[in-house]
């Protein structure tokens, strides 16, 4: 090989390299941005006062996280067990549970919260029945297109909210959101020396926490690769042109 071409060689491969890692540490700040503006968008709709589900628009993107209110009454025959939910390194599931609202024919399917599973998919869902009626606070989630993983043994135990799918299981039309269930069930007093029934109340979800992720910190480390491979690459150069010499 020519020695200009391996001189020209030498500084070009980590050039290249740096190139595509600066590239990289750009992509991760965008991403950041991304980040950024989906909080504020976000924080601007849990915070703002809950609004009648009926009222939502259904583009799913327009109404996504926004605090909502329902009342109707629980279809509990069709409810749908969400397999392969864990909460702080316990398994569980989710529950799923129709709500009927009154004076329509379309049920909203409302996620009560979790409870634990050993095998994170069977729970004794009589165990779980809240009243039948309520009047819920929550925020609107949306569904996952997916393959819903439908065992013709469990029909009812999926492993991704898939809308089609759900609606065929509940039969009846359902709301393009799902509620997330966030508020407290309150509990009537018990007489004297009546013991208080189980708890049936499953753990109510949070919202999903305002963070930056760890965009920023993967930009600051491609960029310092960059400045590795340029700093490195003009001293082999250097010392490849001294070594010709």
């Amino acid at each position: 090989m020519p020695k200009r071409l391996k001189l020209i060689l030498t500084l070009a491969i980590p050039l290249a390299c740096a190139s595509v890692f600066i590239r990289l540490g750009v992509w991760q700040l965008s991403r950041l941005a991304e980040r950024r503006a989906f909080n504020a968008v976000l924080a601007g709709r849990t915070t703002a006062q809950p609004v009648s589900f009926q009222s939502l628009t259904r583009d799913t993107a327009l109404g996504h996280y926004r605090r909502v209110t329902a009342a109707g009454r629980f279809d509990y025959d069709h409810q749908i067990v969400y397999a392969g939910r864990s909460r702080e390194g316990s398994p569980g599931v989710y529950l799923i549970t129709p709500l009927q609202v009154a004076g329509t024919d379309t049920a909203v399917m409302v996620n009560r919260g979790w409870v634990y599973s050993p095998d994170a998919a069977t729970v004794d869902e009589s165990r779980w029945r809240e009243a039948d009626s309520a009047s819920i606070t929550g925020y609107a989630e949306t569904f996952v297109v997916a393959d819903p993983r439908v065992s013709p043994a469990t029909p009812r135990r999926l492993h991704t909210l898939d809308q089609p799918t759900i609606a065929k299981l509940v039969a009846a039309p359902i709301a393009p959101y799902v509620i997330v269930r966030n508020d407290t069930t309150v509990r009537a007093a018990l007489p004297a020396g009546v013991p208080p029934a189980v708890d049936s109340t499953p753990a109510r979800l949070t919202l999903p926490p305002l963070d930056e992720g760890s965009h920023q910190s993967y930009a600051f480390q491609w960029f310092a690769f960059a400045a590795i491979a340029i700093v490195g690459g003009v001293m082999l150069t250097r010392n490849t042109r001294e070594r010709q010499a």
